[in-house]
Formats: C-alpha cells, sequence, structure tokens
C-alpha cells in the first residue's frame, strides 16, 4: 500500500538527457506524462523537471547542476524502474532547498485542487505528506472538508482553525512526518480511524494549555511504544496512552457509557496492562455528541484503569472531562 508522500534519494549521476530517457519516457510510456519546467523556481544548485502525468499524478526530479551525483524524486505516482532500489526520505531528511522548492509545488498544486485549504497554510504544510499521497489524498481532504477532521456538528472551518492555530505553535514540527501520517493513506476513509488519530493532536493540545511539552511515541520495556511522554519543569516526566472511543451510532455499543468503557478495555487489556502501570489513559470522547456526551459526564463511567482522563473537545477550545484517580499531571480545571 502506498505511503505518505517521501523523497527517494539517488546516488547516481544524473543529466538531463537521462531524465529524460530513464524517467519521462518510461513514464510516459506507462501511463501518459508530460515534463516541463517547474511552476516555481528550481532550487539552487540544482537542476529540476516536473512530471504531469495524465492519471492526475505529479512528480518532481531535482539533480546537482555541477554534474556530482544525487538526485531527488517526490512523487505520487509510479516510479520509474531505475529509482525502484532508492532510499526513502521524509521532507527533513531532504537539502533544504530541495525540499522547499518540492514542497512549495505540491503546495500550490494542492490549493488549486483544494481551494478551500488555502485559508490554512499551516494545515497544508504540516499534513501535506498525506493530502497529496497517491492513495490517500481523496480520503484525507474529504475527512477534513466533509467530516471537520472527526468533530460532530462542526463546520470545518472550524475544526481546521483549531488546528491551524494549534499547530503553529510548532508542538509537533519535529515529529512531522510521523504524526502526520498517522491519518493514513487508504483509498477508502474510515472516519473512526481517522478521528482516532486526531485524538494524539487533543491530547497533546490538553498537554500544551496545561504547559507540559510533549514528546510522541515513548517506547517501554515492554516492547511497546507509548502515544506521549508529558515533561514540565520541576515535575518528572509522565507517560500518556490515548483512546477514542467511537459514538454509538457507529458502532455495536448500546450506550455512550458502554462504548467508553469497552474502548477504554482495548488499551487497559493491550499496552497499559503489559506496561505494569505508571501511565495515564486518556480517553477523547471528541466525536461524541451533545447529547451522548452528557450521558456521559453526569454518570462519569469508570474506564478499568487509573489514573485516567476523560476529556471532550470542541473547535472553539470549550474542553469538558473529569479524572478517575490520583492523575499525576496539574491539568486546567474542566468546565
Amino acid at each position: 500500500m502506498a505511503k505518505p508522500l517521501r523523497f527517494r534519494r539517488s546516488r547516481e549521476r544524473w543529466s538531463t538527457d537521462r531524465v529524460t530517457d530513464a524517467l519521462h519516457r518510461e513514464l510516459d510510456a506507462n501511463l501518459g506524462a508530460s515534463a516541463d519546467t517547474p511552476w516555481f523556481a528550481q532550487p539552487s544548485g540544482y537542476e529540476a523537471r516536473r512530471f504531469d502525468v495524465d492519471t492526475g499524478d505529479t512528480a518532481l526530479f531535482a539533480w546537482p547542476a555541477d554534474d556530482t551525483p544525487g538526485g531527488w524524486w517526490l512523487g505520487n505516482t509510479e516510479t520509474p524502474s531505475p529509482l525502484w532500489r532508492t532510499d526513502k526520505r521524509s521532507f527533513a531528511d531532504a537539502p533544504f532547498a530541495v525540499s522547499r522548492w518540492a514542497q512549495r509545488e505540491f503546495t500550490a498544486e494542492l490549493h488549486q485542487h483544494a481551494p478551500w485549504l488555502a485559508a490554512y497554510p499551516y494545515v497544508s504544510w504540516f499534513f501535506l505528506s498525506v493530502l497529496c499521497s497517491k492513495d490517500g489524498r481523496r480520503t484525507t481532504r474529504a475527512f477534513f472538508r466533509e467530516h471537520a477532521a472527526g468533530f460532530p456538528d462542526a463546520d470545518f472551518q472550524d475544526a481546521l482553525s483549531f488546528y491551524e492555530s494549534f499547530l503553529r505553535t510548532g508542538v509537533f514540527d519535529d515529529y512531522r512526518h510521523e504524526m502526520a501520517g498517522k491519518l493514513g493513506t487508504s483509498e477508502t476513509l474510515d472516519v473512526p480511524r481517522a478521528s482516532a488519530a486526531m485524538s494524539e493532536f487533543h491530547a497533546a493540545w490538553l498537554l500544551g494549555e496545561a504547559g507540559y511539552e510533549v514528546t510522541p511515541e515513548i517506547e517501554v520495556t515492554t516492547g511497546h511504544s507509548l502515544d506521549f511522554r508529558a515533561d514540565r519543569e520541576g515535575e518528572q516526566g509522565v507517560l500518556v496512552e490515548v483512546t477514542r472511543p467511537v459514538p454509538t451510532s457507529d458502532r455495536a455499543a448500546g450506550t455512550p457509557i458502554a462504548a467508553v468503557r469497552e474502548t477504554a478495555a482495548t488499551k487497559t487489556d493491550g499496552q497499559l496492562s503489559e506496561h505494569g502501570g505508571g501511565a495515564v489513559l486518556v480517553v477523547d470522547c471528541s466525536s461524541f455528541p451533545d447529547d451522548e456526551w452528557r450521558r456521559i459526564r453526569g454518570e462519569r463511567p469508570e474506564v478499568r484503569h487509573r489514573p485516567a482522563v476523560v476529556f471532550r473537545l470542541r473547535p472553539s477550545g470549550r474542553v469538558e472531562g473529569y479524572t478517575k484517580g490520583s492523575v499525576p499531571l496539574s491539568l486546567p480545571q474542566f468546565d
């Protein structure tokens, strides 16, 4: 299955003629493609080509202008055979000039096909690897626009404004490829799974509002990885695992209370039980509509793990919730 958009790094020597013979001709023969000058100025010190494929796909290739070995391919289309055994690299791993140029090309194309995203430049930048991926670009865009990124009864503008403001803090800049990739690149949109991925952003927002710095994907001695470590000056780091129940309209559980308990059980019977304690379970109920959330907040169900935080976030930044056990985090008072 195709993955988030990544560079392929060639260590061979390239020229204009070889790019035409080895890359463009194969791509054109297989799918139909034109080779043109890029939309934006070539990266300093490099020659570059843009390939527009008849299927609607796009690819870019840049190689050193001084005839030294090397080349960088970025595309959401078929990879030509001369590049099959090349190493894959994230945006941050490519030379800055090449990466900046290539991302400008794909961002401009993204905003051409999805102009509603142009108002959210940081969201566009952060999630570019999935918004322009081979298999996931249609579903990811639909998730943001048609499903308000998993917020029920919300306008997509409000949801994206929330993420734009949050991501602009730079909280996940160093983990961009990893965190953006959590949305996945499937041709079939799975709204509950995509919403669950956004729960990690919600938990990070909640911790950030309380003054914590978060580091994702913390490996523990059991061989598992927990979602975060939360650190604040003067306090011991706290491990955090996040889960997101699905509203009853989308699952077999007959009540929102059962939905919360059953979803939390998958964590407590899995990573958290094997970890042996010490981590905080954060249960994000942001997928629940108002009426179901009122039942959860009113009954405050147990989640088979302590300490735990159960909360619901709205795009406005309003957050409600409750805790179970002695939570080793100084969180803001819930409404």
